[in-house]
């Protein structure tokens, strides 16, 4: 039996295996590329979804199919994501097909906005559930007026399709073909992981080059993304609308992320001290404070609170974190600023890191990784929002 055709008689999780396996192990370009070959030619373009939804693995097949719809004059709208899907992706989702008829999401763990030390390997992949969950919530829009458009197209290409030269670095000075924003990508998520914005700069204008959608949606938790993506698109005249999906939340207010399966049970119930920190300074924005200490006074006296009752605490009862920025910053440069200028507005933003568990308990639900991997919160608040940025309904 020929290696395609026994490739073609596997199931589709163990294609899906197959492909995560290879991805880690970083073959050799000949190999790769074989490889990709065996595997596009083994995967069925509609793959069980229904006669509506399509993936597509290659540059080829996916501009192909949106030649179509350009031909149709059918408007098309990309939701960027690395799957393990929530409500929070499925909210930028539904955004999208209010514009647009076609939404194209893609579903691709981009190695280069992880540093070397990060969680590469070990980011959740939910391949199956994201199928379901992206089906069901056609299912949901079907019929309803306020949708114009449902997911016709999901873009899952390997990295050999994404990075067809040299193989992707994560080094900071390392080599490749990368789009750089600076100086918005060097400040604070940026001062913290240094490649991460070149990453996210590097694999979005790819996406935009594949599928030149008329539109882009991304979410407000990630603002910073938002600028950088925002300022990138300005500057290579990329003729695609950004639009912001306001923030998904938990019943507690904390921000929805694929990183929350992390968690576990103690380090969750802790977790929304980044929402109640940005809950007070927005508080005090309400009763009219508008300079820099009296806004991040707040919040920050928020965090200290909850962080001494929390080193009170027998190391098996607690969990512990530390709260890596507090700003408010100008909404085009994010500079530090003293105070907020109402007609301009302000983005008040900050980031948590829930340490690892001290005294993780056997019985207890520690989340993915056993609770000894540290979690990155990020959260913000926007003053005067919609002077700054074009919002896409919910």
């Amino acid at each position: 039996m020929s290696a395609g055709n026994f490739i073609r008689k596997l199931p589709a999780k163990s294609l899906t295996l197959i492909r995560n396996f290879c991805e880690r192990q970083a073959p050799s370009e000949g190999a790769a590329k074989n490889l990709e070959r065996l595997l596009e030619d083994s995967t069925p373009q509609k793959s069980g979804l229904g006669p509506e939804i399509d993936i597509i693995r290659n540059v080829c097949d996916l501009r192909q199919k949106r030649g179509s719809a350009r031909k149709w004059q059918k408007k098309v709208a990309l939701v960027p994501t690395m799957g393990a899907l929530h409500n929070g992706h499925l909210a930028l989702i539904r955004a999208a097909a209010r514009h647009a008829p076609e939404v194209y999401v893609s579903i691709y763990v981009n190695p280069t906005q992880f540093g070397v030390n990060e969680d590469l390997n070990s980011y959740p992949k939910t391949w199956e559930q994201d199928i379901i969950q992206l089906r069901q919530l056609n299912q949901f829009m079907q019929g309803k007026q306020q949708f114009i458009g449902k997911v016709t197209t999901i873009f899952n290409p390997t990295t050999t399709v994404m990075y067809p030269g040299l193989p992707p670095t994560s080094e900071i000075q390392g080599d490749g073909s990368f789009v750089s924003i600076t100086p918005l990508a060097n400040v604070l998520e940026g001062a913290a992981r240094p490649v991460f914005f070149r990453g996210v700069a590097t694999v979005v204008m790819k996406l935009l080059n594949i599928v030149q959608p008329d539109e882009v949606v991304f979410g407000q938790k990630d603002i910073q993304q938002v600028l950088v993506i925002k300022r990138m698109i300005e500057d290579f005249h990329i003729k695609t609308k950004l639009f912001i999906s306001p923030t998904e939340r938990e019943h507690d207010g904390l921000a929805m992320s694929s990183r929350n399966v992390y968690l576990g049970e103690r380090r969750r119930r802790v977790a929304n001290v980044i929402y109640k920190a940005l809950q007070a300074s927005a508080e005090a924005w309400k009763k009219g404070k508008r300079d820099r200490r009296e806004l991040l006074g707040p919040a920050l006296g928020v965090a200290q609170s909850i962080q001494n009752t929390q080193r009170s605490l027998a190391p098996s009862e607690r969990a512990g974190f530390e709260v890596d920025y507090m700003s408010l910053a100008d909404p085009v440069s994010l500079e530090e600023i003293q105070s907020v200028d109402e007609e301009r507005g302000a983005i008040l933003s900050a980031a948590v890191i829930m340490q690892p568990l001290e005294e993780p308990n056997v019985s207890e639900n520690l989340g993915l990784g056993g609770g000894l991997t540290p979690v990155r919160l990020i959260d913000n608040r926007i003053f005067c929002r919609h002077k700054v940025f074009s919002y896409a309904e919910k």
